[in-house]
């Protein structure tokens, strides 16, 4: 995600490290790169050329502070300055309580509204909302069994009718259909096309004048740079559009649509898809995306994510067992898991400060590795998980055919593991003496 611009930003802010103050003409030369690359991100000329304006204006001539170098000053005021840009704070949906919230995604055909509906309808339900699906696109083969299928994927009914052709009365059906099934929230998935056409725009306005639904929401795709700023006006120009979905936004490896559409179009983006699942939707939120373009990570959507996994229950017992027992593989495949469902570790590796300059380094996470540690796991009897130290050699043969792996990664796997409990055993003396043993002072690395 925004991986060039990232790049480009970073060796700027290189070229300014160890320079006591911050002179006019580093300031002009940081930003005509500053504007070069947010061109080369697509983002809207007008765009870059006031932000540049702006990041100059609050640059110039102002002190280096403290123990701040001038790159990382600089880095401060394109950090605030690109989250006003992309609107300063999350704007979340406004959504009526009773009876029925209506959500209407629109967008061009192949945008993603049809999955997008389905991940906000899940992230919507997580969050203590009654969603139902309903279906008015009754122009693209297939839409229908489509936002079926995803609806089951995440337990929310779906309201279809493939018979009826006025979206209007599909669209009323659905909503009759989410009073009668006790549901507070309808979010409608309706036709796209290539283009923006007339014929498009009419439909949409019919489905606005019988539903004045709460939000009119415009999927677009983040991979079309500018295009998708266009895309925007043109919807804009006939509908009452209260903001912006970005699909796609983990393939964009530019960011001008992200960049660019709050600032052309002055519609918040609410929500971005940033994977395939259904699970793969974030709240946008400016400060923390521009965090991550500029390498600083974004560790609070990461802390939201462990929460998403996270039972208080569960954390406590599992603490109170650590405690008596000790670490055992149960408790290590039961987090693997965990890690898993919060996405891949490539997304979760972005939002850790500094991991722009280790993907540079061409250090990538490996996927593969979890699923071989899980394999091994799950090849091991109830007993072997909770007592590891009864594995011997006749066990770890038999471990290692079930799981495909060799003796020797069975062997590595356990050896990890003891240290791994041995470090948490030391871990625990410390918190109970309140004593920083030698080996620990100067921090963990």
């Amino acid at each position: 995600m925004f991986q060039n611009l990232s790049e480009r930003l970073e060796s700027v802010f290189t070229r300014l490290r160890g320079k006591g103050s911050l002179r006019e003409s580093d300031v002009e030369e940081a930003l005509r790169e500053i504007r070069r690359a947010l061109l080369e991100a697509d983002v809207h000329f007008g765009v870059a050329r006031d932000f540049a304006a702006r990041v100059k204006e609050a640059a110039v001539g102002e002190a280096v502070l403290g123990r701040l170098s001038a790159a990382e000053q600089v880095a401060g005021i394109v950090h605030r300055e690109m989250a006003a840009l992309m609107g300063g704070g999350h704007e979340d949906l406004r959504l009526r309580t009773a009876p029925v919230a209506t959500v209407m995604l629109v967008g061009l055909q192949g945008s993603g509204k049809t999955s997008f509906a389905a991940k906000l309808a899940g992230h919507l339900r997580r969050q203590g909302r009654r969603p139902l699906l309903a279906g008015a696109d009754v122009y693209r083969p297939a839409a229908m069994d489509q936002l079926a299928v995803l609806a089951r994927q995440i337990d929310v009914p779906a309201h279809v009718d493939r018979e009826e052709r006025d979206t209007v009365r599909i669209a009323e059906a659905g909503r009759a259909a989410a009073r009668e099934q006790l549901r507070d929230l309808m979010i409608l998935d309706t036709a796209g096309r290539l283009h923006v056409d007339d014929e498009l725009m009419a439909e949409l306005e019919r489905l606005n004048a019988a539903l004045r639904p709460d939000e009119i929401l415009l999927v677009v795709d983040a991979m079309t740079g500018q295009e998708a700023v266009r895309v925007a006006e043109a919807f804009q120009a006939r509908l009452p559009l209260t903001g912006v979905l970005l699909s796609k936004l983990d393939s964009d490896a530019r960011g001008g649509a992200a960049l660019s559409v709050r600032s052309v179009t002055g519609l918040p983006v609410k929500y971005v898809g940033v994977g395939e699942t259904p699970g793969d939707i974030e709240p946008f939120h400016p400060e923390r995306m521009a965090g991550r373009i500029l390498g600083m990570g974004d560790v609070l959507t990461l802390v939201e994510k462990v929460q998403q996994e996270h039972d208080e229950a569960e954390a406590e017992a599992l603490q109170k067992r650590l405690r008596k027992q000790g670490l055992t593989m149960e408790d290590l495949l039961t987090q693997l898991e965990k890690l898993q469902r919060m996405g891949s570790l490539g997304k979760i590796m972005e939002m850790l400060p500094g991991a722009g300059k280790l993907a540079a380094a061409g250090v990538q996470p490996d996927e593969r590795e979890l699923v071989r540690v899980r394999a091994i796991i799950q090849s091991m009897t109830r007993e072997e998980r909770r007592r590891p130290e009864i594995i011997d050699g006749s066990r770890r043969k038999r471990i290692a055919r079930g799981s495909g792996r060799s003796v020797q990664e069975i062997n590595r796997l356990l050896k990890q593991f003891e240290e791994m409990r041995k470090m948490m055993k030391t871990v625990a003396r410390v918190r109970k003496s309140g004593r920083v043993p030698e080996v620990f002072r100067g921090g963990f690395h």
